[in-house]
């Protein structure tokens, strides 16, 4: 876990501002109506270059268990870098990316933010819950929900995504396909 850095003129941690957590909540909205519009090019604005993505594959165990749910070292949903989330995204727009014709339709929620700085002084470690509510042709219907922790820096331009870990709830998924970002 993180901790905040010492403030080295009064030795108290370094806290996030309000204006800091506003712009991180807007940031984390904005993000989540592009990817509900599938607006794939503005979104990957927002990110680093450095950026990674990491969804584990949870798996189920029993509290005595010494391995934990999510493991570094197995399967993972997404383990991309951004040039490889791009190549994802453009995948589902060629005419041949069937089960994306229809679009699926989906609805980001965002809650939970909770904002704590990082080593780095223009870093923050943002945790939140994200769910994606997908909607495929009539009567198709999937939950995806899970906590986030990312880092996002501030720069010259603005915020920007460096790291996201995404720990979904869900062991199977019931859908046909996992065609979303969350």
């Amino acid at each position: 876990m993180v901790t905040a850095p010492a403030n080295p003129k009064n030795n108290a941690p370094r806290q996030a501002s309000l204006e800091v957590f506003h712009l991180i909540q807007q940031f984390l909205y904005r993000e989540a109506r592009l990817l509900d519009e599938q607006r794939y090019d503005d979104w990957f604005q927002l990110m680093d270059e450095e950026f990674t993505y990491w969804v584990p594959v949870p798996q189920a165990r029993y509290r005595r268990d010494k391995k934990g749910t999510y493991e570094r070292d197995r399967m993972a949903h997404f383990d991309d870098s951004l040039a490889e989330l791009k190549l994802r995204a453009s995948r589902w727009k060629q005419r041949t990316a069937w089960s994306e014709d229809p679009p699926t339709r989906n609805i980001h929620y965002i809650s939970n933010i909770e904002v704590e700085p990082s080593e780095e002084e223009n870093d923050w470690l943002v945790r939140s819950v994200a769910i994606s509510l997908r909607n495929r042709n009539e009567d198709e219907e999937d939950w995806l929900g899970g906590r986030r922790i990312d880092l996002i820096r501030q720069t010259p331009e603005g915020l920007r995504l460096v790291r996201r870990e995404v720990f979904i709830a869900q062991t199977v998924f019931l859908s046909k396909n996992f065609n979303t970002f969350i």
